[in-house]
């Protein structure tokens, strides 16, 4: 009796179904794109430019990180609870209390009468030692309060609950009592190592 030999399997177009396959998925599947931190860069200056500017010190609010993740608000301790509500009192001023920025009043378009504008910068520092989760939480609440202040200005102003429900114009002109002015340095070695 003769050997039955096995037959084979024709492979030669294994190549050409898993080339096949590997195009499905990937036409398919979805990517997450990741945003990041939606800021606008500074213009480059200019070679003969200067670049010293008086900054009036009440204008400033300075909010440092440190290597233990610690945050420093104007030279004060502070947990970043109460961040938002100082950094909301600080964006909005008061003409009237000497330690908080310099107000302007301003006429804005699709407003009837002058608003009182910030001149305030919010000034983030870092420690290099600073942990991103850190970082990331400070960012958002400095930016919840700006958004916060820009829903109650729709509100005042144009009797809207958010500021998402305002038109383009409405938000330019809120945009304009509350520009989100956040300056970011380069971090440094402030807190020692960590």
């Amino acid at each position: 009796m003769a050997k039955r030999e096995t037959p084979e399997i024709n492979s030669g177009s294994m190549a050409d179904i898993a080339f096949l396959l590997l195009i499905f998925f990937l036409v398919t599947s979805t990517m997450d794109v990741d945003t990041g931190i939606a800021r606008q860069l500074p213009p480059i200056p200019e070679k003969n430019a200067i670049t010293d500017v008086e900054i009036n010190e009440r204008n400033v609010f300075i909010v440092l990180i440190n290597a233990q993740d610690r945050l420093l608000v104007n030279g004060k301790p502070m947990d970043v609870d109460d961040l938002r509500e100082s950094a909301k009192e600080f964006i909005k001023s008061d003409p009237n209390n000497p330690e908080l920025p310099v107000v302007t009043p301003t006429k804005i378009a699709g407003i009837n009468n002058l608003v009182n504008v910030s001149e305030g910068v919010i000034s983030l520092q870092n420690d290099r030692g600073t942990t991103y989760g850190r970082y990331i939480e400070v960012q958002n609440e400095l930016v919840a309060a700006y958004n916060e202040l820009r829903n109650e200005a729709a509100f005042q102003y144009f009797g809207k609950r958010t500021f998402d429900e305002l038109n383009e114009d409405q938000q330019e002109s809120v945009k304009k009592i509350y520009p989100q002015r956040i300056s970011e340095a380069e971090p440094k070695n402030v807190g020692g190592k960590k």
